[in-house]
């Protein structure tokens, strides 16, 4: 088996697929997208391929080309959301006992080692957002956090060298993926 490392944590890709760590809202989003998929945009594109392969010659049929290439992809997409759902464990923060550990699910603030401060969550693979501050639970700035605690410093590697993190604070709160 191949293991990436990332900060001084091994994480071997095949156990994580395993398990697939989400918040109760992240969960929602993915149920909602697979419904929809199922719901609302396949049938109506079976219609539409319906529609086109009843025109005749379907050699030069681009309604009927696009069509069933398109519902290849909601084919694959469906069934990727359908394992995504199978192995999903949802983690709810709000309900998390009182800790001021890092785990998954925080809600952690940090100093940088130029004093800028930052926070960000600790969130499932598929509601990862760096802009939202929504950090994958398996990146390497999760990993450096994991199972630290408020006031201790934990080291970041960065393309540009190592990087001095101080905890301010931790707590477990609702985290909203949209």
């Amino acid at each position: 088996m191949r293991a990436m490392i990332f900060s001084n944590v091994d994480i071997n890709f095949f156990s994580m697929a395993s398990k697939n760590y989400i918040t109760p809202s992240g969960m929602q989003r993915l149920k909602d997208e697979a419904l929809h998929l199922i719901d609302v945009e396949r049938p109506e594109l079976v219609k539409v391929i319906h529609w086109a392969a009843s025109n005749g010659d379907r050699s030069e049929n681009g309604d009927y080309i696009y069509g069933k290439k398109r519902l290849r992809e909601i084919d694959k997409r469906i069934r990727l959301l359908t394992k995504k759902l199978d192995s999903a464990v949802v983690i709810d923060p709000e309900k998390r006992e009182e800790t001021d550990q890092v785990f998954f699910g925080a809600t952690v603030s940090f100093q940088r080692s130029d004093s800028s401060n930052d926070t960000i969550a600790i969130v499932g693979v598929d509601e990862a957002d760096a802009k939202k501050g929504l950090v994958s639970w398996i990146s390497p700035l999760a990993t450096s956090l994991l199972k630290a605690r408020a006031g201790d410093t934990v080291s970041l590697k960065t393309p540009s060298g190592r990087e001095e993190l101080e905890l301010t604070a931790v707590r477990y709160i609702r985290i909203d993926i949209d």
